[in-house]
């Protein structure tokens, strides 16, 4: 006889609490659970659940993995990436003070000011400067949306009250492309640290680091595949003074033990893994579907490469002949399992598919759905 524990045991997640099942082809998106773990990287979440630890001895063991796996001197794991963002700033405006720490969001007697590039104003659930602001900070926008250049930045970092300049590395940003190197070098030359937010970045967390930045912000959950965090690679000096804001605002931030063990585990896989077969494997995999998709009437496929110079390419499929992307998609969505892809560019006739998390099996579910949407359509008319 089946006992509700043996029942609840056979049941999948989706299953026991009646949730949409999920093919994720629109990427590493917050709204659809980020990325999925490896085996290896949930076993050690589930192992260190029922455990007690240290925690300051694993967050150092964590700094320890995070400075050799990109080069930092040092890092720290937070709650998430966005709270990375609220903390460095207060690290850039506290210190390791205890009092300012306490102190916090009060910035009185502090500087207090972050400079963002107008085209760094970017949102991505909620605007960066929201994350700015609740460390107490006010933020000082350079330049407009189209272009904000090395003077522009200058102009803003020789005012009053300089906390810190927060740039951006994603594919949200807008305008002219700002060098990064030299817009940290104008920080330095002010005796301004410099924090770049690259959440989505953790191959290039190197190339980032390579700028001279005093702290780069990376999630923990997209491409590196662990549990929900935050991670901060840099100086000591200024990873130091984040792990501080512990004892202060820090504290509805923290990291969870699993978190960080997780963390841990999935450094460790990276380390592990075969990179340059990696690269080619998601090439493949992309070139494949394009391939596929190009046989399906009304649709044009071509491989979409990496803006920002990730090592990985999307999938671009153009619709054509009456139908439309945006209703497409919602399609896509309204299905089962509901297929989820990236309408950025559905005005313009446009969907994108990031591959990296799929197997053969979803590809060719994906594949199927769009013939028979587009064969739907195409009955309709």
């Amino acid at each position: 006889m089946l006992t509700a524990t043996m029942v609840i045991c056979t049941m999948g997640t989706h299953e026991r609490h009646r949730l949409t099942e999920v093919i994720n082809a629109r990427g590493t998106f917050t709204p659809l659970g980020v990325s999925r773990s490896s085996a290896g990287v949930a076993a050690a979440v589930a192992e260190a659940l029922p455990e007690f630890f240290v925690m300051d001895e694993l967050a150092d063991r964590a700094s320890e993995a995070l400075a050799h796996a990109t080069g930092a001197q040092a890092g720290a794991v937070t709650h998430c990436t966005s709270a990375a963002i609220t903390l460095c700033v207060a690290a850039a405006m506290a210190g390791t003070d205890p009092e300012r720490i306490a102190a916090l969001p009060d910035t009185s007697d502090m500087h207090n000011r972050v400079v963002l590039p107008a085209g760094h104003v970017v949102s991505y659930g909620q605007s960066i400067t929201q994350a700015v602001r609740l460390a107490g900070a006010v933020v000082t926008v350079a330049g407009d949306e189209n272009r904000c250049s090395i003077d522009d930045l200058d102009d803003e970092l020789a005012g009053e009250d300089i906390a810190c300049l927060l740039l951006v590395s994603s594919r949200l940003v807008t305008g002219e492309p700002i060098d990064l190197t030299a817009a940290v070098r104008a920080a330095h030359r002010r005796g301004v640290p410099a924090i770049i937010d690259g959440a989505a970045q953790f191959p290039r967390t190197a190339d980032l680091l390579a700028t001279g930045a005093d702290a780069v912000l990376i999630s923990a959950q997209k491409y590196l595949a662990a549990p929900t965090a935050g991670l901060v690679v840099g100086t000591h000096r200024l990873v130091r003074a984040v792990r501080a804001q512990e004892k202060g605002i820090g504290r509805a931030m923290k990291p969870t033990k699993e978190a960080t063990v997780g963390v841990l585990a999935a450094l460790e896989e990276w380390h592990a893994m075969d990179r340059a077969k990696w690269e080619a494997d998601q090439a493949a995999k992309v070139l494949a579907f394009v391939t596929a998709a190009n046989e399906l009437p009304g649709l044009a496929a071509e491989v979409l490469a990496d803006p920002t110079g990730l090592p990985l390419s999307r999938v671009l499929l153009t619709v054509s002949g009456g139908i439309d992307a945006t209703t497409l998609a919602a399609e896509l969505e309204h299905g089962t399992p509901a297929i989820y892809v990236n309408t950025a560019q559905s005005l313009e006739g446009q969907l994108i598919l990031e591959l990296v998390p799929l197997d053969s099996d979803e590809l060719e579910i994906i594949l199927t759905r769009l013939a028979m949407e587009l064969q739907a359509t195409e009955k309709a008319d």
